[in-house]
């Protein structure tokens, strides 16, 4: 079984800083690419940013220059630092992994965990 839970969200003022963790638990051996989404109300879910195993990211526009991704292979980890945040990136945020191989050959695909609610307000 796999898990990915992600933390980190909350209410900040405009202009704030948050950073999300998404804990990936179980017997991983690797995971693809991983991506952060998020969904604000009325919205179509939509991805801010990703990375894949080489460290390789993709960063939507809406959100470059003030969002980084980042992960750590060793430790399932995959943090998103949000900066100089905006009343419009209030969303539920989400932690996706592309796949997700587990020892003994197990295989998940298109793996989502819960979501965190970040609200971004004064």
């Amino acid at each position: 079984q796999v898990q990915l839970v992600e933390s980190g969200g909350g209410l900040v003022q405009p202009g704030g800083s948050l950073r999300l963790s998404c804990a990936a638990s179980g017997s991983i051996f690797s995971i693809n690419a991983v991506g952060w989404y998020r969904q604000a109300p009325g919205k179509q879910r939509e991805l801010v940013a990703s990375i894949s195993s080489g460290g390789t990211r993709n960063i939507a526009d809406s959100v470059k220059g003030r969002f980084t991704i980042s992960r750590d292979n060793a430790k399932n980890m995959v943090y998103l630092q949000m900066n100089s945040l905006k009343p419009e990136d209030t969303a539920v945020y989400y932690c996706h992994a592309d796949r997700i191989l587990m020892y003994g050959g197990t295989t998940y695909r298109d793996y989502w965990g819960q979501g965190t609610q970040v609200t971004v307000s004064s």
